[in-house]
């Protein structure tokens, strides 16, 4: 069982271990609010091409603030800047729960505060993923990245779930003030980390830094073909702008949100977690660009899934039909779990530490920003289409897309741990 069991030996790491263990409490305090967001625009303007709006309004702070934050992440000292990033997180998830609190109805209030979170939140990631690569060994990378990303996808779980709960019983601004009091413990455990400064000879972050990061990237063709891959599995297959409509619409959620919302957005984690759970087999994997290509066809084949299933119930199959569409998110969130281990590796093995952050700010911009643009053609097209459309449509581009890009970039098929990039 030790084989296939999570290996949790970078928990052996003091530092680690309390950053990690931290993260099980806020990060189901940010799954309340990635709940609570879509569901209060879609209450205010009950459209969900509103709720892929929200895509767009935290794409632009992404990719700015992601470009810069790495950037940051390789001058400053580490602990530092995803301090200042925590705190402002937290100030943002405040203010969200103050306007919810007042009853200000205003959907761009809304999309407004998000996108200054988002800003933060940009930071934030690429600095706590350079900073693992100084806390652990290099050999104990995948294992570290399966248990943060089992964590995340746990809370992913428990977040919606607990939303789905809390919603009726409290009200929607009870998630955002959850959120903003679970920040405070990421916050304890980043201030007890040692100094983490930055190792290269560059002191600034600018511009001209970022390009040089660009221009590290273009040389490396192994992790330019994990950025395109998961652009392509998230722009064409992340289908969670659907979520609100697909609840309330087809499975009778109420308006205000309900269990259904909940499983749907907690089913994509429970398949992460099971495949973080089980994932004592990455690490004897040595094709992992083979690994990375078939998990994302996974990935397009649960979304079709879950689009036929959404098609179902509307002709009367409403009960079988929510499980067999609760089962293919689970299935694509095994499989993107997988894939996002390996691409997380090969990025923390292949760089070196004083280009890091700058590759780890590329990164967030295309693990988050991808899905947020794929909000934005999710939304349009149920609009257009209908959300069982836009979702089976979604997984077929997806399929089409990787397939083209592995026989672009044969580098990254053939891809094996330890070799160049």
């Amino acid at each position: 069982m030790s084989r296939v069991l999570a290996d949790t030996t970078p928990l052996r790491n003091r530092d680690f271990r309390r950053l990690w263990a931290s993260g099980v409490v806020t990060v189901i305090g940010a799954q309340l609010s990635v709940v609570a967001v879509p569901q209060q625009i879609f209450r205010i303007t009950s459209s969900s091409a509103y709720v892929g709006l929200a895509g767009a309004f935290a794409l632009v702070p992404l990719i700015v603030f992601g470009l810069w934050g790495g950037a940051l992440a390789d001058v400053m000292d580490r602990r530092t800047l995803l301090a200042i990033t925590t705190i402002g997180v937290g100030t943002t998830s405040f203010l969200l729960w103050l306007q919810a609190h007042l009853g200000t109805n205003n959907v761009w209030v809304v999309l407004i505060l998000l996108g200054v979170q988002q800003g933060f939140f940009a930071v934030n990631q690429p600095t706590r993923s350079a900073i693992i690569p100084r806390l652990i060994d290099a050999k104990d990378l995948p294992a570290a990245n399966s248990l943060n990303m089992t964590v995340f996808n746990f809370g992913a779980i428990a977040g919606p779930m607990l939303a789905g709960a809390l919603i009726p019983a409290f009200g929607l601004p009870t998630l955002y003030l959850i959120d903003t009091v679970a920040l405070a413990v990421t916050l304890w455990a980043v201030l007890r980390l040692p100094p983490i400064p930055p190792t290269g000879d560059v002191r600034r972050a600018g511009l001209r830094e970022v390009i040089a990061g660009f221009a590290y990237l273009a040389t490396q063709k192994v992790l330019l073909a994990s950025f395109v891959v998961d652009i392509v599995a998230m722009v064409f297959g992340m289908p969670r702008a659907l979520f609100p409509e697909v609840a309330t619409e087809t499975f009778g959620d109420p308006a205000e949100g309900g269990l259904v919302l909940g499983l749907l957005f907690a089913s994509l984690s429970a398949g992460a977690v099971l495949g973080g759970v089980f994932s004592g087999w990455l690490p004897r994997v040595r094709r992992q660009g083979v690994a990375v290509i078939a998990c994302i066809v996974v990935w397009g084949v649960a979304m079709i899934g879950f689009g036929v299933s959404i098609a179902l119930a509307t002709v009367g199959e409403r009960g079988w039909a929510l499980y067999a569409a609760l089962g293919f998110l689970a299935l694509g969130g095994g499989a993107d779990m997988i894939s996002a281990a390996f691409r997380s590796s090969m990025l923390q093995s292949v760089a070196t530490d004083d280009m890091r952050g700058r590759l780890q700010g590329v990164f967030i911009v295309v693990v988050a920003g991808g899905p947020r643009v794929g909000d934005v053609l999710h939304g349009a097209a149920a609009f257009l289409v209908g959300t069982a459309a836009a979702a089976a449509g979604g997984g077929v581009l997806v399929i089409v897309g990787v397939t083209v890009a592995a026989f672009a970039i044969p580098a990254f098929v053939k891809y094996r741990v330890g070799a160049a990039a």
